[in-house]
């Protein structure tokens, strides 16, 4: 995918391989998405940087406290997230922006590691329906899969709080299905559980 560039990114050299997670890695909220962005992390070797959904995500998290400024343009651009990991199913850039299953249990060893990594975590917000399903066979729980809603929440058998959101894609968000008071509302939701487990 390193090799077809978008024109605006011609003098660009591609990052074109894995992308891992970026974050705190003592983390209490980890933020789980698809897969890298072709000419977002695919490019920049960052995850949700330099594309039009990590606009969307890293100026929700800067509004609810988790990063310290609102954009990620660069992997050297200065971001810092705040108790806050962030990463994806699969890791690296699918052709089309749609994983085969394939693709999502090749990386499925990396995922699990990534999880015994994130012991701290008390918050998994998945971004959208691949999201919840690539994670929902580790996370240890007994019962049936909660259907998929924007903004749902479901509490996981070890206390944990499992939090669903649209992904902040250009489909979702260019549309309207998706809209910045919604995507708000599921990092407050975040930070209200994170506050009230610190009473």
């Amino acid at each position: 995918m390193a090799r077809i560039k978008r024109k605006s990114y011609a003098g660009d050299v591609y990052w074109g391989k894995p992308v891992s997670g970026f974050g705190d890695p003592r983390a209490r909220l980890w933020i789980l998405g698809l897969a890298p962005a072709a000419h977002g992390a695919n490019r920049t070797g960052r995850i949700f940087t330099g594309d039009r959904s990590g606009d969307w995500l890293y100026r929700a998290l800067y509004k609810a406290d988790f990063a310290n400024q609102p954009t990620s343009l660069t992997a050297e651009d200065g971001l810092e997230l705040r108790d806050t990991w962030v990463s994806c199913v699969v890791r690296c850039a699918p052709p089309d922006n749609k994983p085969l299953p394939t693709e999502v249990r090749r990386c499925s060893t990396l995922l699990k590691r990534e999880i015994a990594l994130l012991g701290k975590v008390r918050v998994v917000v998945a971004l959208g329906r691949i999201a919840l399903d690539g994670i929902w066979p580790y996370l240890n729980e007994s019962g049936k899969k909660p259907a998929f809603a924007h903004a749902a929440s479901h509490r996981l058998n070890d206390g944990r709080l499992l939090v669903m959101s649209y992904h902040p894609s250009q489909q979702n968000t260019f549309t309207g299905r998706l809209t910045e008071p919604m995507f708000d509302r599921v990092f407050s939701a975040a930070r209200t559980e994170l506050a009230r487990l610190r009473e």
